[in-house]
């Protein structure tokens, strides 16, 4: 017997139990035209992340969302597994070019894969709308501490 989560509405957790098998999205890949913007979209989420050093995943959830049709929770951990590379190659960048103080990234790397295992664990647990309010409040906190 599996445990539905206290905030889960009534008819939510019916839901999941009569059904024999987990929603699956119907987007499949791009083809076409969808390509080409999925393309820009993924170019313009490199320019973000290699600018500001992170944040090139919002471009790519509003896209995967709206155009792409994936549910939220598939177009975030979507977005994640783009943003790892793109990550990687920004940091190599910074690298190359001398602005990359390892020495200052690693005190927050023990604390950050901790932090990440863990909000993959609850990430299964918090429904779509609670998600949706942390990432706003994130966001705006984000904002506030950049404007002010």
């Amino acid at each position: 017997m599996s445990r539905t989560p206290l905030w889960t509405s009534a008819r939510t957790a019916r839901a999941l139990k009569n059904s024999a098998e987990p929603a699956r999205s119907s987007a499949s890949p791009p083809k076409g035209g969808d390509a080409f913007s999925y393309r820009v979209a993924g170019a313009a989420a490199g320019i973000i992340n290699g600018l500001f050093g992170g944040g090139g995943g919002i471009a790519l959830l509003t896209l995967l969302t709206g155009r792409g049709k994936l549910d939220e929770k598939k177009a975030f951990a979507t977005c994640v597994a783009t943003i790892l590379p793109l990550c990687a190659v920004s940091a190599a960048a910074y690298f190359l070019r001398g602005g990359f103080p390892i020495a200052h990234a690693l005190p927050y790397l023990a604390g950050g894969l901790l932090g990440g295992l863990l909000g993959g664990k609850l990430f299964r647990e918090v429904p779509n709308l609670w998600l949706r309010r942390i990432f706003a409040l994130f966001l705006l906190y984000g904002a506030y501490r950049y404007l002010t």
